[in-house]
């Protein structure tokens, strides 16, 4: 049997190549995947350091990342792509099959850093994210149905957060400060240690006459005024800026009504039982998918246990009604959402059908969130291969967003700085942004995509010019990968390439990953490989110093980033920014939620668009997470269904316990 690199059975891919799912099964089965175990310590992870979960599972604790301090980082590659039509181009699996090139072709120490999938997409429209034919994450229906429950724990932890947020101001608006008082605090006699963090929020511990520390100080200790001030978080309503939770794309709960139940009454503070009639104690609220949750957001940015629950306790869900920010802490919950997420912060450790090892970790969307896996997964890949390895992470969506906030969020959080940006394109999609037809899920694609047409390619590779002059502006090497279709011509192939290295790029090479594993991607990861040892670090720069003013931040990348003449705000907007710029959270980065399908607020504004602004009707703090986050467009946060959703070809065989119709 011919061996890879690794002296692993080198893999053979079937022509034609069968769907996702048979794949999987045919690798996990007949093939043969790395016991977890085997593939944890040949990469260097100690017995205890990951747990496994189930044969092709792992837990990876943070233990690692103490004992390798002192090792070297890898390489670091973000993996990136242009603006895709609604069936996607490839980038997850370019991803993997880049990775599987740089391992099983090359004889490099590779990692995959990529997100979990959301259930969202998954039994929606766009399927799950483990990549795809041979180059993709197996098992993968375990990889997109649950993994090992990381979504979850985001959910519950939101969940609670929302459950404490509403019964905190259920019972502030029928009980007296006395009484909140003696069911806070003086039925139990002392202050919990997350009371303690609000005492030093409200300066307490400084007005104290005898110097109390956090440790020596007790209930007796607390004046009146200064009780009252401690129960009585008053929040706005109107301020409230946090929605529950959950993994499934459901229109119908984009705006709902809580607080309807009869047992959801109260009598108003100040008045009098039989006089005042008691009052139902609801509000307009709204649910967002679990992915866009901050909690998730913070699961990506954290980079240890302690910083993950300093972020949970720091993140601001409303305002009081004298303009005090309210954060999980001050509604003590945030330590116990820490627990529910306490596991979620390790990184899933699996593996791709050439048994590369890959990091799953965090899934936070990139068009309504942050885009990226998490900085955690990345840093124990970096040194598990050590200087002379690669670690590609992936940057989803458009490079206008994902690539944008890899940059100049997450790098400027983790201190991690990245040697080679690879931008995937497609001729389909570069064809769609020269003008070729609309792009219909389920339908058949309009001749122009699976026909020549040079004409049409270049005029649509507008587009990745715009991406490759985006990602040279933070001083990186770019490569392009140009994911291969079957139609395809080469005449196209090399206007794409002619047009790449006229942009700037190191090199623009076809890839033929999906069809033919790691050795379809050979080509790619030697340009990846020179692309790395060719860069000077010290180019690297971000796009926007975090001290200019919030809208100065957003103007910045509307116009670098997306070519818009300017930025307009509602009046929604404004007064946001002008709270948070009052309560000191104008210095942080910016995180904007936008469409993927175009550089505009427009998805219909293909190629590159000209003349446009950008529109911002809502921003929202994620301060836990350490950003702002400006809703442009009609972008939504939770999805809805098509007509015919995925889940439709979704079952499983019940003699068998297979999954079917995955992909």
């Amino acid at each position: 049997m011919e061996k890879d690199a690794w002296g692993h059975p080198k893999l053979v891919p079937k022509c034609p190549v069968p769907s996702d799912i048979d794949i999987s099964h045919d690798i996990v089965r007949n093939v043969g995947i790395l016991p977890i175990e085997e593939l944890a310590e040949q990469y260097g992870l100690l017995k205890g350091e990951y747990f496994p979960w189930g044969n092709g599972k792992a837990k990876i604790t943070l233990n690692i990342l103490k004992r390798l301090e002192t090792q070297p980082n890898g390489h670091y590659i973000v993996c990136t792509g242009i603006n895709p039509t609604p069936l996607g181009e490839g980038k997850s699996t370019t991803t993997i099959g880049l990775a599987q090139a740089l391992g099983s072709a090359l004889g490099k120490r590779a990692f995959a850093c990529i997100r979990q999938p959301s259930q969202g997409p998954t039994f929606g429209i766009k399927g799950g994210a483990a990549g795809g034919g041979y180059a993709q994450v197996v098992p993968m229906d375990e990889f997109n149905l649950h993994l090992t429950g990381d979504i979850h724990a985001v959910t519950a932890a939101n969940n609670l957060l929302a459950a404490a947020l509403e019964t905190r101001m259920f019972h502030e608006e029928s009980q007296s400060d006395e009484a909140l008082w003696k069911r806070l605090v003086l039925e139990k006699g002392y202050f919990s240690p997350i009371m303690k963090i609000r005492l030093q929020k409200l300066g307490f511990l400084d007005q104290h006459p005898t110097g109390a520390t956090i440790d020596s100080i007790v209930p007796d200790d607390l004046t009146a005024e200064q009780r009252s001030k401690f129960v009585r978080l008053d929040i706005d309503p109107s301020s409230i800026t946090w929605n529950r939770v959950l993994d499934v794309c459901d229109r119908h709960l984009r705006r709902v009504r809580v607080g309807e139940g009869p047992n959801e009454t109260i009598q108003p503070r100040g008045t009098v039982k039989g006089e005042t009639p008691r009052t139902q104690h609801n509000r307009i609220s709204g649910f967002d998918i679990s992915v866009a949750s901050e909690v998730m957001t913070v699961l990506a940015m954290s980079t240890s246990l302690r910083d993950m629950r300093e972020k949970l306790g720091n993140m601001v869900v409303a305002y009081s009604r004298s303009g005090d920010s309210i954060t999980a802490d001050d509604l003590g919950v945030s330590g116990a959402m820490a627990v529910l997420m306490k596991d979620a912060i390790m990184p899933n450790l699996m593996q791709t059908v050439e048994r590369t090892p890959v990091l799953v970790h965090a899934g936070p969307f990139a068009n309504i969130s942050l885009g990226n896996s998490s900085i955690i997964a990345d840093n124990v890949a970096l040194k598990l291969v050590g200087s002379d390895g690669y670690v590609v992470t992936e940057a989803g969506f458009g490079a206008d967003i994902g690539m944008e906030k890899f940059f100049n969020i997450k790098c400027r959080a983790s201190g991690l700085i990245p040697d080679c940006a690879v931008i995937v394109a497609t001729v389909r999609a570069i064809k769609m942004h020269g003008g070729g037809g609309v792009v219909v899920p389920g339908k058949p694609l309009p001749k122009e995509y699976t026909e020549e047409n040079i004409e049409l390619v270049k005029i649509g590779c507008c587009n990745l010019i715009k991406h490759i002059q985006n990602a040279l502006k933070f001083g990186v090497n770019v490569v392009v990968a140009i994911n291969k279709f079957k139609s395809d011509t080469m005449a196209e192939v090399d206007v794409i390439k002619s047009a790449s290295i006229e942009a700037g790029a190191y090199d623009a090479v076809l890839a033929n990953h999906w069809a033919e594993g790691g050795q379809g991607a050979t080509d790619l990861a030697s340009a990846v490989v020179r692309a790395c040892d060719a860069v000077d670090r010290s180019n690297f720069k971000f796009l926007y110093e975090v001290d200019l003013s919030i809208k100065e931040k957003i103007e910045v990348i509307s116009k670098e980033i997306y070519g818009a003449d300017g930025v307009e705000y509602s009046e929604l907007a404004n007064s946001q920014i002008s709270k948070y710029e009052e309560s000191g959270f104008g210095t942080i980065p910016i995180c904007m939620a936008k469409t993927q399908y175009s550089f505009s607020c427009n998805p219909a504004a293909k190629g590159v668009p000209k003349g446009f602004t950008i529109t911002v009707r809502e921003v929202r703090a994620c301060v836990g997470a350490g950003f702002l986050y400006p809703i442009c467009g009609d972008i939504m946060t939770i999805p809805g269904l098509s007509t015919r959703p995925g889940f439709y070809d979704v079952d499983i065989d019940v003699e068998t316990g297979d999954v079917i119709g995955l992909f």
